[in-house]
């Protein structure tokens, strides 16, 4: 059997209580999720978040601790293992072109985003803010990018 799961990053931002979200297209809906994507061939997950939340919001960000690393079944049956970092917001680059099937960056509360749970893109939209809530940080040393080391 050939299986793989979709490694993803995402990114929690907060800023006076309120969280940086995206709103985008995901099998014909429109959907709220972090800023997130998969991780590409020859990066590291830190610098796949860097680039997703770039790409997907137009701000530079710095990620200081991952929040956890998420495992989940779709209802299609497809697995995502996700790496959900905490960073903080560094400036916004106007003008920037936002990925394709982004149509807006929003910044929600807690709260707000309860009321538009019928937009979230997977349950792990709201776990990822709740944990980054509850103080989950931990180190980026914990991750290790063995690219480099030869054997």
């Amino acid at each position: 059997m050939d299986w793989q799961p979709h490694v993803t990053v995402a990114c929690v931002v907060e800023h006076a209580g309120r969280f940086l979200l995206v709103e985008e297209t995901c099998g014909g809906r429109v959907v709220l999720n972090q800023p997130a994507g998969h991780l590409e061939a020859g990066e590291s997950l830190i610098e796949a978040v860097v680039r997703e939340t770039l790409e997907e919001t137009a701000y530079r960000v710095e990620p200081i601790g991952l929040v956890g690393i998420y495992h989940w079944r779709s209802p299609h049956d497809k697995t995502y293992l996700r790496f959900c970092f905490t960073a903080r917001y560094m400036e916004e680059l106007p003008g920037r072109r936002l990925d394709e099937g982004i149509f807006q960056v929003l910044w929600l509360t807690r709260e707000e985003l309860l009321r538009r749970r019928e937009q979230w893109r997977s349950p792990m939209v709201l776990r990822c803010i709740d944990d980054h809530l509850a103080g989950h940080r931990h180190s980026l040393e914990l991750l290790r990018d063995l690219r480099a080391t030869s054997v």
